[in-house]
């Protein structure tokens, strides 16, 4: 199931961004006390109680204002309402209701989305007196909080999470049945890479059958295609519908669909413009697939404009394996969505890489190369203790996942990870794929630990005397 989506909307300055930092768990959205700080939109995962959800932090909306600043401020604020599962609808409680509040509510009514009502710096009873004043809006909840202080904090984000689905892992499927689902594959990247002459070079083939499917978020339609009798299913992106059906500004809210498409697909081909190189944006489209744990390929589009192909190429490679150094794993491929040059390449390795998601090393072999690599470069200290490292397991797929027994977990260094992830890469392959490591502490090694510590020190009760 893909993560909801909720929007954090309101008038400028009545403290969005500070409550999106607090949602979020950390200092993202830049915060002053100054109108239009935020013009474009910031997004970032967040959870709470379970529930996780992709938040976004608007700018304000001025319904009436013909200021260009805040004209463009509402188009975004305007694409983020119809991307948006749930609105967040923040207002000022020491200014109190004002008209530019009751047109943001009927617009957002408008909307047909679930909204919740919350009052921003209401920090103590000398800010309370205007709160009644808000229920001419005609909602019968209200949230007064303090975005800045945490005060109704929990209140809002109880009575958010109501209206979002847990996300619950799905059962495996038995090998036949799974061999039987066609992969899913999101086509991502920034604004103007050459996602939409891509899908038109892939449909334009006529060795492909193209069908229209029912998508499973709201407003998603999902493409299959079969390819010399292999079966794809395209996830909708910005990049899929033809240009007369998307609405202005809309590929400026690229990251935001990528966030949704990723989440839903198996494989993501990142497109990126070989005449540019690579972008902040690029690195941002590309580490949410990687963060989400999907097969990458990395797809150099425009080859056909390169003049020095082979220079260009090791140049490119070059960028890309510095920039995109955490999606190392992933395969480069150079295309022209133009020329049709080498588009159907990419199904061949989406092939490889579908089958290395879903490939489990028994645990004998995993464990003889295990011993071997740690042999050879002995783990770091940790307060002066030797961490050792006893065994490991492969205990899921899509990505593949490892857990190592360890005695100290926090003592295992992240540089270390990244040496046991480049043997297991040579070892087992796993091309185009994230690998997940964990550390756990062996089960009888935190017993004979707990033994040795006092009481106190387990948090367990004292003897009576």
């Amino acid at each position: 199931m893909p993560k909801p989506v909720v929007a954090i909307v309101g008038r400028p300055n009545v403290g969005k961004s500070t409550l999106f930092n607090r949602i979020i768990g950390r200092n993202l959205a830049i915060v002053e006390d100054v109108p239009g700080v935020t013009r474009d939109r910031n997004y970032a995962d967040a959870a709470w109680e379970g529930k996780q959800f992709h938040l976004v932090d608007t700018g304000g909306f001025e319904p009436e204002s013909e200021d260009p600043m805040y004209m463009k401020m509402r188009d975004q604020t305007t694409l983020a309402i119809e991307e948006a599962d749930l609105i967040l609808f923040l207002m000022d409680g020491q200014e109190g209701l004002l008209p530019a509040d009751l047109e943001v509510a009927q617009r957002l009514r408008a909307a047909g989305k679930p909204v919740v009502y919350a009052i921003n710096k209401v920090d103590g009873a000398r800010h309370e007196g205007l709160l009644p004043d808000f229920y001419r809006l005609g909602v019968d909840t209200l949230i007064p909080i303090s975005a800045q202080h945490g005060q109704g904090f929990s209140d809002l984000m109880d009575e958010l999470t109501k209206f979002l689905p847990e996300r619950t892992a799905q059962p495996e499927a038995p090998d036949e049945v799974t061999k039987r689902v066609p992969p899913r594959i999101a086509i991502i990247g920034r604004p103007n890479v050459g996602k939409s002459s891509f899908v038109n070079s892939l449909i334009g083939e006529d060795r492909m059958i193209v069908s229209a499917v029912a998508g499973t978020t709201r407003d998603s339609i999902d493409s299959v295609y079969k390819y010399y009798g292999r079966e794809y299913v395209l996830v909708d992106t910005a990049g899929i519908r033809s240009r007369g059906r998307v609405s202005q500004g809309v590929e400026k809210y690229s990251v935001m669909r990528a966030m949704k498409s990723v989440s839903r697909c198996d494989v993501a081909l990142v497109l990126l413009d070989a005449t540019e190189g690579i972008t902040e944006q690029d690195e941002r489209v590309v580490g949410l697939a990687h963060e989400e744990g999907k097969g990458i390929i990395l797809i150099l589009n425009k080859w056909d404009l390169v003049q020095d192909k082979e220079e260009g190429y090791k140049k490119f490679v070059d960028d890309v394996r510095l920039r995109l150094k955490f999606v190392d794993y992933a395969p480069v491929l150079t295309i022209s969505a133009l020329t049709r040059q080498r588009v159907t390449k990419v199904f061949d390795e989406i092939d490889r890489i579908v089958a290395e998601r879903e490939k489990r090393v028994p645990t004998a072999e995993l464990n003889r190369v295990f011993e071997n690599l740690t042999a050879r470069h002995e783990p770091p200290m940790y307060r002066s203790r030797r961490v050792k490292y006893y065994y490991a397991t492969q205990v899921g797929i899509k990505p593949p996942t490892f857990v190592l027994f360890v005695n100290y977990p926090d003592g295992v260094h992240f540089s270390y990870i990244r040496y046991i992830e480049n043997n297991l890469r040579q070892a087992f392959g796993f091309h185009g794929s994230p690998i997940r490591i964990y550390a756990k502490r062996r089960r009888e090694e935190q017993t004979a630990e707990e033994r040795t510590r006092p009481a106190a020190a387990r948090g367990g009760r004292k003897k009576k005397t």
